[in-house]
């Protein structure tokens, strides 16, 4: 029995008494057959939840990524997810509808997937062509962040037809920050879905390269945002393009220039996959990983620590498709 396990096997059983404690002494007399019950089922998701973390390949090292285009430095404190290992958290873990697998998924060493108090970053690559930054630093992010929640009012509108709840784009939850010299830069949305009391934060990352962007997505909740502040400047030094490959390699005779700027590709109107529909529903996944852990009013946590039985040795790896 592995340390994952005994973990959360004492949890429930914990739980368990706590819950059969709190029912009236009428019913808690011959609680058996519905603790059977329960037992059964969480032990089930247990052995589902046990097997799936231990198929999951967690790398860290340097990992190429589109066979050598870019490159994913993952220190001891990170793992790394390959695309097929990424697309088992995002559909098969986390509930989201199948779609293209990303480059990849980042995640804390201390977090699972099961954890609904951690957070993953997908990463993936829109080669759209050179995004000139000419336009940086004359954006007027007040004036950007009015003209997003105006798009968002439509998108909430015609969500609602379509039968889903309404969303507002409350504010900057981090203004945006370009870096010129290393050509990265970084945003996050506040946002309030109709009927949850909780906000979501939608945090992005991009990487300008000589032939389109990396798009670095944070997949988290507001709550999350101190602990995201703290960890950005790591993740962001952990992905890069390769030699030959760099927005400083970009040659205006051959290469494609992106019918965009700095500007357009914060607001996201050029990216239809990267559109609210489809961040929306990534984000989600809190929601839904907190239900389907919760039994007698607790939640329960899939946790390991850094050194796990299956810990995968560093190693160099490929983020191709």
């Amino acid at each position: 029995m592995t340390g994952l396990f005994k973990r959360i096997l004492v949890g429930l059983v914990s739980s368990a008494f706590v819950a059969a404690a709190a029912l009236p002494v009428a019913v808690a007399a011959e609680p058996e057959d519905e603790l059977i019950v329960e037992s059964s089922e969480e032990a089930e998701y247990l052995r589902w939840a046990q097997q799936m973390w231990n198929s999951l390949d967690r790398k860290t090292g340097t990992v190429e990524l589109m066979g050598g285009v870019a490159t994913v430095q993952v220190p001891e404190t990170f793992y790394y997810l390959s695309p097929l290992d990424a697309q088992k958290v995002l559909v098969e873990i986390w509930g989201n509808p199948p779609s293209a697998p990303p480059l990849g998924m980042l995640f804390p060493a201390d977090v699972t997937p099961f954890d609904h108090n951690g957070w993953g970053v997908t990463i993936e690559f829109s080669e759209e062509g050179y995004v000139s930054d000419a336009d940086a630093a004359e954006i007027d992010y007040d004036e950007l962040l009015a003209s997003m929640q105006k798009d968002t009012e439509e998108e909430s509108r015609y969500r609602v037809t379509q039968g889903y709840e309404g969303i507002a784009l409350l504010g900057w939850a981090e203004p945006p920050r370009y870096d010129s010299v290393a050509k990265k830069l970084h945003w996050a949305k506040e946002l309030q879905f109709e009927n949850s009391p909780e906000r979501t934060l939608n945090y992005n990352v991009r990487v300008l390269g000589r032939k389109g962007v990396l798009s670095l997505n944070f997949i988290a909740d507001m709550k999350q945002l101190p602990d995201i502040d703290s960890n950005l400047a790591a993740v962001m030094g952990m992905v890069d393009f390769a030699e030959g490959h760099r927005y400083r390699d970009f040659d205006p005779s051959i290469d494609k220039v992106a019918a965009y700027g700095i500007g357009a590709l914060i607001a996201g109107k050029v990216l239809a996959k990267a559109g609210l529909l489809a961040a929306i529903l990534i984000a989600l996944k809190k929601f839904w990983i907190i239900l389907l852990l919760t039994v007698g009013g607790f939640v329960w946590k899939l946790m390991s620590g850094k050194k796990t039985a299956n810990k995968n040795a560093s190693g160099t790896g490929d983020g191709s498709p």
